[in-house]
């Protein structure tokens, strides 16, 4: 298992990511400590970065948008987002799509 994501007992799934908003792509960037690092091309006003975020890490996970909540880091660079009906497979396959 990695640290930057820990499977519940009730199957959802918690990520801790560390967000680079204002980048010149979306796009996975690795590991960040002991978090994902994840670049965004939103900037970071209103929301739009925390959006931006969800839509890409339900993409890349295959589900839908309402699958992907923020949990906590509204207006911090290291947030942690809550992902249900996802397997750990898939998110482990997350950090490998830099």
């Amino acid at each position: 298992m990695s640290d930057w994501f820990r499977v519940s007992s009730d199957g959802s799934i918690t990520l801790t990511l560390h967000i680079q908003p204002g980048a010149r792509r979306t796009e996975c960037a690795g590991l960040h400590g002991d978090a994902l690092k994840i670049r965004l091309a939103a900037p970071p006003v209103d929301g739009k970065a925390n959006a931006a975020l969800i839509e890409y890490v339900a993409e890349r996970l295959g589900c839908g948008r309402a699958a992907v909540t923020l949990k906590s880091g509204q207006t911090s660079r290291r947030k942690v987002l809550a992902v249900t009906g996802c397997t750990a497979e898939a998110v482990a396959r997350l950090a490998g799509s830099t």
